[in-house]
């Protein structure tokens, strides 16, 4: 659909005597819906470093005898969907590196705004970069930081950083899980048995059997080792900005994020849609799977019939052979066929998560009409995206952003709608529990939480790597 696109998942795991690199498996598969374009695990056993990354999905990156090969009993991984740099095998993580605080291998989710001058400041110090990604430049940055110890190089790292990470670091003896003082990517810790998991959605926590906790603070930093977990730094200046867009699209609804069911928070989403935009209908439909639950909450609020009125092939995109000219043409029908069964000669009221560009919504209601309705009704759960996102969504230009451009009867001209209501902000806030103290809502407002000054274009660090070397990287030693 038109969305927004996938932030990136990670995992890490400490368990002496587990299959770490499994678990970590197990864990990025569950989080595959935060990315789909390379995935990569990182091992250590106490004194070695062990990694494989790959292009493609989870179950397409590894082999039974390359998780063989991850041997030890502490792991990180990474599933990504690129905000900053392209997809190439480079840009691949977890991300290998060495400095004076020794080799640590890193993976994160989020962006970082002034990379640019870090990037610069560090290839003084004599790092050599070999990605584009600003993941490799926070992995060089604390590798070179000062401080007798990992709280206090840290503590240097997060006063230089500007912007959103969620990260887990995986150093020959320890892991750690770091969170931005803005809190703007989830990161939650569990126990796995004798030992411990961070992963980005607490789904990853319960699909390999171990027992959420809680989630890790914003400005905070934990690590694990022998010892146990400890808190080794909070930011003293911490603030949560949790991106919004967490609650209405990315986290999969069996996810607890703010001590909520992401299922709930949607219901919630969709109840007051249906407060703020009623209409006379015979059917509610979502737009699967991400709006189904908001679909239900409509229904139940407003009183009209729930029904599946499009059937998602989840396969789409997933395949690496191109589609003939014929089957291109057919764009959206590829993805979402009609029931006519629940269609035919209904009013539609139609939820969505959110639209972005809107080039993929009016063919939506195209296939819906096609499909039988006889009126269809669009109403969105995100208010209309207005700004760019520079902390890990890859949201488009504002030039691209159908809000920026046009009021919302422009829009429902412009999709083919009968009627369009999008969520309010303080409708959103409200549906969610909180205040627009507690999360970013900057993409709907404007107000970021730190000052940007210029959109960041994603391949800004494009044209200083080398070319591809290959489609597959495996780094021992």
């Amino acid at each position: 659909m038109d969305r927004a696109r996938e932030a990136c998942g990670v995992v890490g795991v400490y368990a002496p005597g587990e299959d770490v690199a499994r678990v970590a498996f197990f864990g990025l598969f569950s989080l595959q819906h935060r990315g789909q374009e390379s995935a990569g695990i990182a091992t250590a056993d106490g004194r070695h470093l062990r990694v494989h990354t790959h292009m493609g999905l989870v179950g397409q990156a590894f082999r039974e005898e390359e998780l063989q090969r991850l041997s030890g009993h502490i792991a990180i991984g990474h599933t990504r969907y690129s905000t900053m740099g392209s997809s190439r095998i480079e840009n691949a993580q977890p991300l290998l590196v060495s400095g004076p605080n020794g080799e640590l291998a890193l993976a994160h989710n989020g962006n970082v705004i002034n990379v640019l001058q870090l990037r610069s400041e560090l290839a003084s110090w004599g790092c050599s970069f070999t990605s584009s990604t600003d993941s490799e430049v926070i992995a060089y940055l604390l590798a070179h930081a000062p401080g007798k110890d990992w709280g206090e190089r840290v503590g240097y790292m997060m006063r230089r950083l500007q912007g959103a990470y969620a990260l887990v670091v995986l150093t020959p003896d320890s892991l750690m899980a770091i969170k931005d003082p803005l809190g703007v990517r989830p990161l939650c810790l569990g126990k796995l048995n004798g030992g411990w998991i961070v992963a980005s959605e607490s789904c990853a926590i319960d699909h390999v059997g171990a027992e959420y906790i809680r989630e890790i603070r914003p400005g905070e930093a934990v690590l694990i080792d022998a010892r146990g977990p400890r808190v080794i730094y909070q930011a003293p200046e911490a603030y949560r900005k949790l991106c919004v867009f967490e609650l209405i699209y990315f986290a999969r609804p069996d996810s607890v994020l703010d001590d909520s069911l992401i299922y709930n928070v949607r219901l919630k989403m969709g109840a007051q849609l249906a407060r703020e935009h009623p209409v006379k209908a015979d059917v509610v439909i979502g737009i699967p799977d991400s709006a189904t639950a908001a679909a239900v909450g409509y229904a139940r609020e407003s009183g009209i019939p729930y029904a599946d009125g499009l059937m998602k092939n989840r396969y789409v995109g997933r395949t690496f052979i191109q589609p003939d000219q014929r089957i291109r043409d057919l764009g959206v029908q590829l993805k979402f066929n009609p029931l006519p069964a629940i269609l035919s000669g209904k009013r539609v009221v139609v939820v969505d998560d959110s639209i972005v560009r809107g080039t993929t919504t009016p063919h939506v209601v195209s296939l819906l009409r096609r499909g039988g309705a006889q009126e269809v009704h669009m109403r969105i759960c995100a208010p209309p995206i207005q700004w760019p996102c520079h902390f890990g969504v890859d949201m488009a230009t504002r030039r691209e952003l159908i809000a920026a451009n046009k009021t919302v009867p422009e829009i429902r001209e412009a999709i083919g709608a009968d009627s369009l209501g999008y969520l309010s902000v303080e409708g959103l806030l409200k549906a969610v529990g909180g205040g627009k103290e507690s999360f970013c809502t900057a993409c709907f407002t404007g107000n970021y939480p730190i000052p940007v000054q210029l959109e960041m274009d994603k391949l800004a660090l494009e044209q200083e790597i080398p070319s591809v070397i290959g489609s597959e990287d495996l780094r021992l030693s």
